[in-house]
Order: C-alpha cells, then sequence, then structure tokens
C-alpha cells in the first residue's frame, strides 16, 4: 500500500469520529485498519494524539441548539367498568369519559413532549395531546405546553417562564399524570384550573439545593411534582386552557412550597398559596345572575395548603383548598358569588422487587363546590374512597387498578332551550378502572 494510500484511509477514520469523542479516545475505524494489517498499531497510536493536540488546540465544539432537544411521552389506555346501576346513573364524569354506559375504553392520553435549552439561559417545553377532548371531538390533537423557561443568573436560582404552562397553584395539580397514582385529580384542587393551564407569566425563585431536590424526586420515582419553584408569583388569563382572556383582566398568583430532608433521609415538603381574579361564565340561553357590582364576571379567588411525605417506603399526600366562585343557585335559574371547599387525603407505600415497583394506595377525595369552567357553572358534589396500586413492570410500562367507593356524587345535565337544567345526585356507587401506561 502507497503512503499516500495509508495517509488517506487514517485520515478518514479520524474525521469519521471528529464530532465524539471517538476521535481521542478510541475508534473502532482505526482498529479495523489495525487489524487487517493496513496500519500498524504505532501507527495507530500516532494518529489519535495528533487528533487529541488538533481537537485541545480547537477548543470546545459549539453544539447547535436542535442537538439538544429531547423527544419523549407516554400513552394512557384506559378502561372503566360501572359495578352497580347508581354507577350507571353517573354518566360521564367531567375529565374522564370512560366512565360510562357507552365509551368503556379510552385513549386518555397520548403525550409527546419536546425539551431543550436553545441557549445557557432559555430552555424551551413544548407538549402535544393526541388524546384530549375539545368538547365537539372525542380524539383530537390539542397544544398542552408551549413556554420558555429564562434564566436570570448563571445558576438558574431566578428565573421567568413564560407562554402556555400549568398554573402553579397547588401540588397535584403540577404533579403529571405520568407520575400521579390515581386516575384523576380530586376535584377540589381541579376545578381551580380545569387542565391545569393557561397563558401566564411567572417569576420563579428556588435554590440550587432545592432544585437538585425537586428533580430527584421524579427521578428516583418518588411522585414528585416538578420544580415550579420554592417561591413563585405572576399572573395567566384566568379562563382555561385553550381558551381566550375574556375581560381583559388576568388572575394574579402567589405560591410558597418548600421541600426538605432529615438526618434519616425522608423527604417532606409543605406549601400553600392563591389566586384572585374575575371569571367570566358561559352561560345557557335563560340562565340569569349577575356580579353583585353588575357585569358577567364573578369574583374568582382560592387559597390551598399543602403536606406531602414522600413514599420511602410509606407516604402521605394532603392538600386542601377553600374560596369564593360563581356557582348555579339550587333553582337552578342563575348563577351567584358562592363559598367551596375541598380536598384529598392520600396514604401509599412504595415496594421495590428487581425491575418491578408497587404502589398500592387509598386516596379520600371530597369537594362541595362549583365547576366554573362547565356551561352555568353547575353545582358539584364529590365524596370517595379511592383504593387501588400502580405496578411498574419496567421504566417503558405500568399497569394501573382503581376501585371506587363513592358515598356521593352530583351529576348535572344542562337545559337546552331553558336555565332550569337537572341535578342527579348519586349515592353508594362503585367503579373499577385498570389502565395501561406506555413511557416512552
Amino acid at each position: 500500500m502507497t503512503h499516500r494510500i495509508k495517509q488517506f484511509l487514517v485520515a478518514a477514520a479520524v474525521l469519521g469520529g471528529a464530532h465524539t469523542a471517538l476521535a481521542v479516545e478510541r475508534n473502532p475505524a482505526l482498529d479495523i485498519l489495525v487489524k487487517k494489517g493496513l496500519i500498524t498499531a504505532e501507527e495507530r497510536a500516532q494518529a489519535l494524539e495528533s487528533a487529541a493536540v488538533a481537537k485541545l488546540a480547537a477548543g470546545p465544539r459549539e453544539i447547535p441548539w436542535y442537538e439538544t432537544l429531547k423527544i419523549d411521552g407516554y400513552t394512557q389506555f384506559r378502561f372503566t367498568e360501572s359495578m352497580d346501576d347508581a354507577a350507571k346513573r353517573l354518566g360521564a364524569l367531567p375529565a374522564d369519559r370512560s366512565v360510562s354506559t357507552t365509551e368503556g375504553l379510552l385513549l386518555r392520553r397520548g403525550r409527546f413532549k419536546i425539551t431543550g435549552d436553545v441557549s445557557p439561559r432559555v430552555s424551551l417545553y413544548t407538549q402535544l395531546d393526541f388524546a384530549a377532548s375539545t368538547g365537539a371531538t372525542t380524539l383530537s390533537l390539542q397544544a398542552r405546553d408551549i413556554y420558555a423557561d429564562i434564566a436570570l443568573d448563571d445558576a438558574k436560582e431566578h428565573r421567568v417562564r413564560a407562554g402556555l404552562s400549568k398554573v402553579p397553584y397547588g401540588w397535584v395539580n403540577l404533579q403529571s399524570s405520568q407520575n400521579r397514582l390515581t386516575m384523576e385529580r380530586p376535584e377540589a384542587l381541579n376545578t381551580a384550573v380545569e387542565g391545569e393551564r393557561d397563558l401566564g407569566i411567572y417569576y420563579m425563585y428556588a435554590s440550587k439545593e432545592c432544585r437538585e431536590l425537586f428533580k430527584s424526586l421524579t427521578k428516583d420515582g418518588l411522585k414528585g411534582s416538578g420544580d415550579y419553584g420554592v417561591f413563585t408569583v405572576g399572573g395567566f388569563n384566568g379562563q382555561g386552557l385553550n381558551r381566550g382572556d375574556q375581560n381583559g383582566e388576568p388572575h394574579l398568583l402567589a405560591r410558597l412550597s418548600y421541600p426538605w430532608k432529615t438526618k434519616s433521609g425522608q423527604i417532606y415538603e409543605a406549601g400553600i398559596g392563591g389566586y384572585t381574579g374575575k371569571y367570566v361564565v358561559t352561560k345557557s340561553t335563560g340562565t340569569g345572575g349577575t356580579h353583585p357590582t353588575g357585569g358577567p364576571e364573578f369574583d374568582d379567588r382560592r387559597a390551598f395548603a399543602t403536606f406531602v411525605m414522600y413514599p420511602q417506603p410509606f407516604g402521605i399526600e394532603a392538600e386542601w383548598t377553600v374560596g369564593q366562585g360563581p356557582q348555579l343557585n339550587d333553582a337552578r335559574t342563575a348563577i351567584s358569588l358562592n363559598d367551596l371547599h375541598g380536598g384529598y387525603v392520600m396514604i401509599n407505600y412504595r415496594i421495590l422487587s428487581g425491575e418491578n415497583e408497587f404502589f398500592p394506595f387509598v386516596r379520600w377525595n371530597y369537594f362541595d363546590g362549583a365547576r366554573k369552567f362547565n356551561t352555568n357553572a353547575h353545582k358539584l358534589v364529590v365524596n370517595e374512597i379511592d383504593v387501588g396500586c400502580e405496578w411498574q413492570l419496567n421504566k417503558a410500562l405500568e399497569l394501573q387498578l382503581q376501585y371506587t367507593l363513592c358515598a356521593e356524587r352530583n351529576a348535572y345535565t344542562a337545559p337546552t332551550t331553558s336555565g332550569s337544567g337537572s341535578y342527579t345526585n348519586i349515592k353508594d356507587s362503585r367503579r373499577l378502572a385498570i389502565q395501561l401506561q406506555f413511557n416512552y
């Protein structure tokens, strides 16, 4: 072999690994040349040494922003069986159409996420849902998150979040459905921000240590809610996910949630917060009612308190909310301002067995208030016990079972041509749900 051809082969092998560590640490192409006797081991070593010197002289390679992007997501496939006649009279629940006499199998969520850092201080997050209902169809494509985190310092302890994102209200609202043990969030917290998201802008602060702890709670499988700052203030439209503002007045919000680890290694989190604003209710024909000061908008204000002991192996979640908001009156003829309250308490346990994880749980779910996002802001009463278990077979597959003992839940049928509507108070019903979740 001529010297010129040998030089060409060596250069091609080195350049082939120029964008990775292979050119300076190991290079399979050079190994093949040595094995075939086309170059000597000494020539291989000289080529690697020259490549290392060249890389050091060139300095670190600037990585294009698109190479930092990460794509992942999950899908939830669900079936619910109504166990008695009382449960069959419920109809579809506000957030779960699988509770139905006509629709059992349901693609509850089909989430695809694209995340990445486009600069040292700007991070992007986008999430699409291929199963969310828009009210007109049962299967659609919907934007769930499109926002940027803008770091105000190198340590990223201070940052601004702007765009379509989760509203930092409560704890369970912020916990991803990918991590949550129960099928759906408790109504008391979720009726504050149905869909959990809205257009908004927030300032968030968390120390580097707290941010690492928030991250580990999710990464280590402890069912964390994510990093939404220790202290957060900001504003959001207030009309809900993918809905335009109706009055030009943003809701104002503040939240304080602090995680800590004891000497024993047990991790806790406690928080408080609230929001205030004006909400414009969608009314049906014939439904009256205005704010006491006039106008179609109503005071909308809530406060919450949270306590979490993360499952190591025993865990507790407890959250309660109180407030005021619009609600359809008992005569179902007009909307007025009413008090609301509710929350949940859940006990869970984490069992590790090789690659398998088991999370048995029991949750009490209670709410007495209104569902403001529904037409006429009808009254909603919930008093249920959920008993279930999540089985994580591996990182890619989870199986979840949940049995619901419903002491009381009311179903509301919206009026078609008048403001009367109808309530059905369902007591002592039972449901059984099963769900497969695929993570990717």
